[in-house]
């Protein structure tokens, strides 16, 4: 098994998903003694600049880390944020089914924007961010299929109250722009990055296949 190439400062299985899929060799950075940054929203905040404050703020966080650990290999580390906005509202994780009840019927025949933004702290401490803006429209739901989708647990600990990478596919009618970026992690923008440090995808180093 090859080293590691990068940490992933998340806890979200997606985003392990999105890169073991992409053909990436990186390690999940977790540890209690890491401090998490507080990711609460200003009174009056851009969702843009939000969720790139977000995103940074656990760049920095991890990096910060590191040095603290030397024991610990310094490694590039990757961190990433994404939320859901809608009129004018910063839609989060619920806090419980209630919330999420209330996020799904807000979502109900509407289209509303995900932002994310992906950032990299490199060893020396530079940090670096992409953003993605995607628009989702959700077809009207009815309040059977907001209950029974809540009931499920699924979209409890996602941005907006839904995945939509599970059954709140079934919601989708139309998406614009990045379908990872609004699972979490915008493939893009995240390959930019680890590129531009020279870290590759396993995959896309691969020779061809020889035509037969």
């Amino acid at each position: 098994m090859s080293s590691p190439s990068f940490y992933l400062a998340s806890h979200s299985p997606r985003r392990k998903e999105l890169l073991t899929a992409w053909g990436f060799d990186f390690e999940v950075l977790s540890d209690k003694r890491m401090i998490e940054p507080d990711e609460r929203p200003y009174p009056v905040e851009d969702p843009f600049e939000y969720v790139r404050r977000a995103s940074i703020a656990k760049a920095v966080s991890a990096h910060a880390f590191l040095l603290a650990y030397p024991e610990i290999p310094m490694l590039p580390v990757l961190t990433a944020d994404t939320i859901v906005f809608l009129d004018g509202k910063i839609l989060r994780k619920p806090k419980d089914a209630k919330e999420a009840t209330k996020m799904l019927k807000s979502l109900s025949g509407r289209a509303h924007t995900v932002m994310s933004a992906v950032s990299l702290a490199e060893i020396d401490g530079t940090i670096s961010t992409k953003f993605s803006k995607s628009v989702v429209s959700f077809a009207p739901l009815s309040k059977e299929q907001i209950e029974s989708y809540v009931a499920s647990g699924e979209g409890m600990d996602k941005a907006g109250a839904y995945a939509i990478q599970g059954a709140a596919a079934l919601f989708v009618d139309n998406l614009n722009g990045s379908y990872t970026g609004v699972v979490g992690l915008p493939a893009f923008e995240t390959g930019i990055l680890l590129n531009t440090i020279g870290i590759n995808s396993t995959v896309s180093q691969k020779p061809n296949a020889p035509n037969e």
